[in-house]
């Protein structure tokens, strides 16, 4: 093939500016590339063994190579190697129409956009020409690095691995006519969490099987070799087969090479053209068995078995990644570039056959472009307890309203790995059922159960975060000393839902069993460092953690986060029975100013109490007391939602989608926690006393958990870690005098 300049060429399509170099047209073009095979009007090639639609399919891989790599070559950075090994199987999806596709692999990020650019899509964004999607490659306000909802046409986030599949496995429950394809790198295939989380879906839903695992099998991961590199083609089957799959479809580049390549892993793009195409057929009518497979009841898995690099600027993992010295004018970049470069003609027939497929632009098409509709709620009926009454459980106040949710609405689903019953809410499972095979009265089973319990916290999470992303609404709950596990994808939910240019439910959790409760269960129970997290995430300026200190309040708590949007809301509570002290209205009130006054007791000196927590609330209650006997005054705030105690330039909230302001002024502050000493406590991390701890300008300290340890009470552990009424008392005195 010849290329030539851009310079040099005439009558190009306008989108085509930027591109550097053209090709003459290729074999047979007059025959099978001089209509599109996807006709006007329709979505889809007709047949997969046509001969036009095989060689556009072909033009369409190359397409998406060639602007994978001249994009991230363009900032000598990004990540062309993956995406490309694969390129023939993410055309062949596209030329089939299904453009609901997503991915587990950040690094493919590229190649969707190039995908995305293609098609349109990106002209919702101001990207109208190559050199405007070159321009805007990761830089701001532009093509990120790596996936996210905030672009146009693109379902998911993908950051780390092992996540894709929750995203896809949603959307398939939500959307059991179409279908999700999710591209999977085999170095993200040690990830344990990918086939594990599919195997228990798949158990609860063998219904749904309308997402397809692509297994782009290139021989690499990032730096090295893949750990499933050594596999064969059998054992690679095999692995599937042993996970559940009933369908494993797997074409492998090696069976057409012509040109004698060493290893089990080819370039397909070395092939000539004849076998080229042999291979691009082989790779259509795979994926088109594969599709077929998963809309008709099959779990099916669909294999590419291709080089990595395959057709971009290097081979295996030296094609990962670009470095300082990959720009575009570097002798190795303008040879690959040459080499796929292509007509005039080809491109304008590719991006006619992207338009059309599936039925217009992914920006117009897939799913996550449209708003889910949800059943109205109506009214939670909240039971408001009497203050000082008797003690009620909290977490089991709020099951029964997740209860009345999930009998109002059908797609709502609570998910738990360690058991709704060991957290006070065994009311959730009597109500929606937990989702098992095996129907058992006693233990609240059913087939069509509302309630997701896989033993991982990651599959909880992804599950619940994902439909959330996808417009249902959810609930994840867990002991807050395991949920660790599942918070990275939970967090590359918020994150995305922040910047996502539609309003969806808020991911809510709800974390029970605190670390004041599991004396007896020792460290391993006790890790409410996690706080430490969420404090971080405050910042971002759509993640609420909120401390409800009774049964009142969680009530109110849940019932708010179900009318919010695009937002991560964590509920912290415990599962004992405590002490009424809030009314409705304080919560409600709390939740807007982020803490509410409990006691007040005038003094020659005043301390302030602000006070995280539920179980944390009875020794400072005991210190106020004492103090009162020796005439020092004392306060009582319950900090319900701290994120409302920054000033309103600590977070980035007016750069989130959905914007949440409405921070507590200096004027309010001052009323609710000004005094003589200021003692903020908390059984969790002290980074979460942060905001109160900026504004507040009086003698403080704080008292927060420390570590661990194996105690026969709450109250014992409470006195391992400080948080005593004589500890408190002792430092108060200290504080005003």
């Amino acid at each position: 093939m010849t290329a030539i300049s851009a310079k040099a060429s005439s009558a190009l399509p306008n989108f085509s500016e930027g591109i550097q170099y053209f090709g003459e047209a290729l074999p047979d073009f007059e025959t099978y590339g001089a209509t599109p095979a996807i006709e006007s009007g329709k979505v889809a090639i007709a047949s997969p063994t046509d001969k036009a639609a095989v060689y556009q399919t072909l033009l369409a891989a190359d397409a998406l190579r060639y602007l994978t790599l001249q994009v991230t070559a363009s900032k000598a950075s990004g990540h062309p190697g993956g995406f490309a090994s694969q390129a023939e199987a993410y055309a062949s999806l596209v030329m089939l129409g299904y453009k609901n596709i997503i991915t587990e692999v950040g690094h493919h990020a590229p190649g969707f956009y190039s995908a995305m650019f293609l098609d349109r899509s990106l002209e919702d964004m101001g990207i109208f020409t190559v050199q405007q999607l070159r321009d805007r490659f990761r830089e701001k306000h532009g093509l990120l690095g790596h996936l996210s909802g905030y672009i146009p046409g693109i379902l998911a986030p993908a950051g780390p691995l092992g996540q894709g599949q929750h995203f896809a496995m949603a959307a398939a429950l939500l959307h059991k006519d179409k279908l999700f394809p999710f591209t999977v790198g085999d170095g993200g295939l040690g990830e344990p969490y990918i086939v594990s989380a599919i195997a228990h879906f798949h158990t609860a839903y063998p219904a749904v099987t309308n997402f397809l695992p692509v297994l782009v099998w290139n021989g690499y991961s990032q730096e090295h070799h893949s750990m499933v590199s050594l596999k064969t083609n059998e054992q690679m089957q095999a692995y599937w087969q042993g996970n559940g799959f009933d369908e494993v479809v797997l074409v492998d580049a090696k069976d057409f090479d012509d040109q004698n390549q060493p290893g089990d892993y080819v370039d397909s793009t070395a092939f000539s053209f004849e076998k080229r195409l042999e291979f691009t057929q082989a790779v259509l009518s795979g994926v088109d068995k594969a599709a077929r497979s998963a809309l008709g009841g099959k779990l099916t898995v669909f294999i590419i078995k291709q080089l990595k690099g395959a057709g971009v600027h290097a081979r295996g993992a030296k094609s990962h990644n670009l470095y300082p010295k990959d720009t575009l004018d570097a002798p190795h970049i303008v040879s690959a570039l040459q080499t796929r470069a292509l007509s005039a003609e080809a491109w304008q027939l590719v991006r006619t056959n992207a338009e059309r497929a599936g039925g217009g632009p992914a920006a117009k098409t897939v799913v996550t472009e449209f708003e889910f509709p949800l059943p109205d709620l109506g009214e939670l009926p909240l039971e408001e307890y009497a203050v000082g009454g008797e003690p009620k459980v909290s977490t089991t106040a709020m099951g029964r309203l997740v209860g009345i949710v999930g009998k109002k609405d059908r797609n709502f689903l609570v998910t738990n790995a360690d058991g709704n019953e060991a957290s006070g809410i065994a009311n959730i499972n009597q109500a929606l059922k937990i989702i098992h095979p095996t129907t058992d009265d006693l233990y609240n089973q059913a087939p069509n159960g509302q309630v997701y319990e896989p033993l991982s916290e990651d599959a909880c999470a992804g599950l619940a975060a994902g439909l959330a992303l996808m417009g249902a609404r959810t609930l994840w709950c867990s002991y807050e000393s395991f949920a660790i596990n599942g918070l990275p994808i939970w967090q590359t939910v918020t994150q995305s839902m922040a910047e996502l240019r539609r309003p969806t439910p808020s991911t809510i959790t709800l974390f029970t069993a605190g670390a004041l409760e599991q004396g007896r269960n020792g460290w391993t129970h006790q890790r409410p460092e996690i706080e430490a997290y969420f404090a971080s995430l405050m910042r971002n300026g759509n993640v609420f953690p909120l401390f409800p200190p009774d049964a009142n309040s969680i009530q109110v708590c849940y019932d708010w986060a179900l009318k919010t949007k695009n937002k991560g809301i964590v509920i912290t509570a415990s599962k004992s029975p405590l002490q009424i002290r809030t009314t409705i209205e304080q919560t409600r009130q709390g939740l807007r100013d982020g803490a509410v006054l409990l006691h007040e007791v005038a003094g020659d000196k005043q301390v302030v109490f602000a006070v995280i927590g539920d179980m944390t609330l009875m020794p400072v209650f005991e210190a106020a007391a004492f103090l009162e006997t020796e005439g020092i005054g004392a306060k009582i705030v319950s900090v319900i939602n701290p994120r409302q105690l920054y000033r309103s330039h600590d977070t980035a909230w007016d750069t989130c989608s959905e914007p949440e302001g409405g921070f507590l002024d200096d004027a309010a502050f001052a009323e609710l926690f000004d005094g003589d000493a200021l003692i903020a406590v908390t059984g969790g991390a002290a980074g979460m006393l942060e905001p109160i701890l900026l504004r507040s300008t009086a003698k403080r300290d704080t008292f927060a958990w420390k570590r661990g340890e194996t105690t026969a009470s709450a109250g014992e552990l409470m006195a391992f870690n400080g948080l005593t009424a004589e500890a408190l008392t002792k430092r108060a005195i200290a504080l005003v005098h």
